[in-house]
């Protein structure tokens, strides 16, 4: 997937392109429907297929102080729309410029001038330009004048609840990791470098990686059954997000212990998924204590990690399918 940061400047060979357009926070089952249809269209007039994103999302522009939950941050949500098969992305720098662009301008100059969209997709929901103006049926009206085709995909849904975004945030705040799963199409995963932590695991017989959550993803405390990708292979381990109360707390963390691993990823680039919450965070009276719970949180992660192993189920889902290609160990 070919990638342009910005809407200006865009090669020839970019232009012309089937656009689907969002912000797309966690790629999930309604976002990949209008995606689909985006690539629907693109086949039938035998164009490219992209999206145009946001980055960052509007909501962390207009209020920066207050953190905000991406369930997707960049390098991810590029990487989930590369696995759905897209030709190219656009990402949009959402700043004072383009946040004081009329619905009008943002038609003209951007979509029309600039990245010379054949055709854009859009949600039901999709507002744009100053003040939110635009609406689904205003762009396109804009795009009959302007020689650009505009779908508007319906609301995708499930058991007469809508996808959104901010349920799956929802769910992921409560832990409940499947339930986020199930509306994503996929495993809800973070993605970043194994740092250095204070040596407490190891101290205890469980070394584990530990990883920096981004600001604001204020997911459930307490232990899950994971998965740790690393160079193309997925490992089962156990995880803690939490703020070790044990140790007598501080800032929220992530560490992970591998199952069966024997090796060294400080420095390296891991993906997380979450499969399972296993428990709630608690605190603990001395370090005997922790190991032999953490040894039994062990023993249930490898019981839950070998079931999904067995028959994932979210390889009925096509993101879930392309993204469990990882072999194991």
């Amino acid at each position: 997937m070919e990638i342009h940061h910005g809407w200006r400047g865009v090669p020839e060979k970019l232009k012309g392109a089937v656009l689907a357009i969002g912000n797309f926070d966690g790629v999930h089952r309604g976002h990949q429907a209008v995606l689909g249809r985006a690539q629907a269209r693109a086949e039938e007039q035998k164009a490219r297929a992209g999206a145009i994103i946001f980055e960052p999302h509007p909501r962390v522009f207009f209020a920066p102080d207050t953190p905000f939950f991406s369930l997707t941050p960049l390098p991810l949500k590029l990487e989930l729309l590369a696995s759905l098969g897209l030709d190219q992305t656009f990402v949009i720098p959402f700043n004072k410029e383009l946040a004081s662009l009329s619905a009008d301008a943002f038609a003209q100059e951007v979509l029309a001038g600039g990245l010379g969209a054949s055709a854009v997709l859009v949600g039901y929901d999709f507002a744009y330009g100053k003040g939110r103006t635009g609406t689904p049926t205003t762009l396109q009206a804009e795009g009959n004048k302007l020689g650009f085709g505009v779908d508007i995909v319906e609301p995708v849904e499930e058991g007469g609840a809508v996808f959104a975004s901010r349920d799956i945030r929802e769910h992921l705040r409560l832990g409940e990791v499947r339930e986020a799963a199930e509306e994503l199409g996929y495993w809800w995963r973070v993605k970043g470098t194994v740092e250095k932590g204070h040596g407490r695991g190891k101290g205890l017989g469980f070394p584990t990686i530990n990883l920096a959550l981004a600001p604001g993803q204020y997911v459930g405390h307490g232990i899950y059954a994971i998965r740790v990708i690393h160079d193309g292979r997925r490992y089962p381990a156990a995880g803690y997000v939490g703020a070790s109360p044990t140790f007598g707390g501080g800032v929220t963390m992530f560490e992970a212990y591998l199952l069966d691993f024997d090796g060294n990823l400080y420095g390296k680039e891991v993906e997380i998924e979450f499969i399972a919450k296993l428990r709630d965070d608690k605190t603990f009276t001395d370090g005997a204590s922790l190991a032999e719970t953490m040894r039994q949180d062990c023993e249930k992660a490898r019981a839950v990690l070998s079931a999904v192993e067995a028959n994932d189920p979210m390889r009925r889902f096509p993101l879930g399918a392309s993204l469990g290609s990882a072999t194991g160990l």
